[in-house]
């Protein structure tokens, strides 16, 4: 509770920038636009999850996208209309093909259903560490992309679930997005997030001292993943469809490319790198389309976007492995600038 006070302080920044630049867009932007804000508070969402767990524990996670999924399809389910699911998924097991929720109850239920798988497979990786958790993590991925898959009576396999109300707009989503920023750093700064990123450092001084990593992993995880779960959310209720594919690895690579380019350890860090990303990501997909720029046409260059992201990530772990702000945040940065000055005018 201590560290309450000073995260709310140097959270109000972020969070302000996100909130302001939400209303510029939706006041000035036009509709495509607002579509790609939206996205990027919602891989905001996502990766902030992401770095509950992995920025912390200091182990690379490759199944969060399985709880994004697992929200989703809950939301959906319970969100579609009988009349329209009727047609789709007649044969839903446990009576779903007659339910049909509001979005706000949808969404509590998919929450409580990500918090009990999230809270059962943390059991196992908070006993792994090293590769044997990241192979973990993947299979976590994995079955989650086989029973989107195979469970064609509820999920509709390989096709789309459609018809799911659209409920959320921009501003929702940089709500979200700011409150997933002061809970990474209300979980970051307090004595949980210390000793877990300790542990990550050193597991045997961290066990001497007598740190229950296990714990303390347990709980980042289960943090984490309704963290994502909320993203999950915001992608079922403004795209009012869904599909397996969005769950599976070319999200992971995206997501994980902006912790990476940011800073895997940093709050700050993983705002820059969706930023950062989301922009260069729409730059490399305008260009693929082979655009005229300053009166040069230029050719079509399908795969830049996946080019760019493999590109990104391949030159900061060449030049900085940590990210660009490494552990640092955003009011580190302002102190380091303010302390030349204060030095020179001494």
């Amino acid at each position: 509770m201590r560290h309450l006070g000073r995260t709310l302080a140097v959270s109000a920044l972020p969070v302000l920038c996100l909130l302001a630049l939400a209303a510029l867009i939706q006041t000035f932007a036009e509709p495509f636009q607002v579509r790609l804000a939206y996205a990027f508070f919602m891989n905001l969402v996502l990766a902030l999850g992401l770095q509950v767990f992995m920025g912390n524990s200091g182990v690379v996670s490759f199944g969060h996208l399985g709880f994004m999924g697992v929200a989703s399809y809950a939301v959906a389910i319970l969100t579609i209309p009988v009349a329209l699911k009727a047609t789709m998924i007649p044969d839903a097991p446990f009576g779903l093909a007659g339910v049909e929720l509001s979005p706000l109850v949808a969404a509590l239920i998919a929450f409580a259903l990500v918090l009990v798988l999230a809270f059962l497979s943390g059991f196992l990786v908070s006993r792994l560490s090293g590769a044997a958790a990241e192979i973990f993590t993947l299979a976590l991925l994995v079955i989650a992309y086989v029973v989107f898959t195979a469970w064609i009576d509820l999920t509709r396999g390989q096709r789309s679930l459609y018809g799911i109300p659209v409920t959320s707009g921009l501003g929702f989503a940089a709500a979200v997005a700011c409150v997933s920023v002061v809970v990474a750093r209300l979980f970051r700064d307090s004595d949980l997030g210390l000793q877990l990123r300790a542990s990550s450092e050193d597991t045997l001084a961290a066990r001497a001292m007598g740190v229950h990593i296990g714990r303390l992993r347990h709980i980042a995880w289960v943090i984490s993943a309704l963290i994502v779960g909320a993203a999950g959310v915001l992608h079922a209720t403004y795209l009012g469809a869904i599909g397996p594919n969005s769950f599976y690895f070319s999200q992971t690579f995206l997501v994980m490319a902006m912790i990476i380019l940011g800073g895997m350890r940093s709050v700050s860090g993983t705002i820059l790198g969706v930023l950062a990303i989301s922009v260069g990501n729409e730059i490399a997909r305008t260009l693929e389309s082979g655009p005229v720029v300053l009166g040069v046409d230029l050719p079509e260059m399908f795969g830049l976007t996946g080019f760019f992201l493999g590109a990104v990530i391949v030159a900061t772990m060449i030049w900085r492995r940590d990210g660009i702000l490494g552990d640092i945040e955003f009011e580190t940065l302002f102190r380091r600038r303010k302390a030349p000055s204060k030095g020179g005018e001494a």
